[in-house]
């Protein structure tokens, strides 16, 4: 399996799992339900772990495809920005998750900002993941561009 095998399975997990926490942390405020935070808070630091591979492997994936016809280097270029920008938003995200989940741990309650934090955390990470996804699929897919 090489590095732009599993860039490019990875890759969907971290867009769609930064997603998914996001609308599952709105449903669970509006659910009023600690217990479901707390599996938000495991989704968004299991789905920062899975960025870090992504990450890790862009550069051999870019090796891969910069070489084949019609890719342009300055959209690997773009996505490779964008992608820098992702992961510490990703990663940022995951740890201030793990924190609220740690300080939930024996059914305490989430102190409201750290609840409103973790909310504008998901929304801007998901937001940079969308894009830096969407700038990847610009890389070998011409109808996009």
């Amino acid at each position: 399996m090489s590095a732009a095998d599993i860039h490019l399975l990875l890759n969907h997990i971290t867009i769609l799992g930064s997603i998914f926490g996001t609308l599952l942390l709105l449903y669970a405020i509006v659910r009023k339900s600690d217990e479901l935070k707390r599996v938000c808070f495991g989704v968004f630091v299991i789905t920062a772990l899975i960025t870090i591979p992504v990450y890790l492997t862009g550069d051999g994936a870019a090796r891969i495809v910069r070489e084949l016809p019609d890719v342009s280097r300055d959209i690997i270029r773009e996505h490779d920005s964008a992608a820098t920008f992702a992961i510490i938003w990703s990663e940022l995200l995951g740890a201030v998750s793990l924190l609220a989940g740690w300080l939930t741990r024996n059914g305490k309650r989430l102190a409201t900002w750290m609840l409103v934090l973790v909310i504008v955390l998901s929304v801007f990470s998901s937001s940079v993941a969308v894009r830096t996804g969407a700038l990847g699929g610009k890389i070998r897919h011409s109808e996009v561009r």
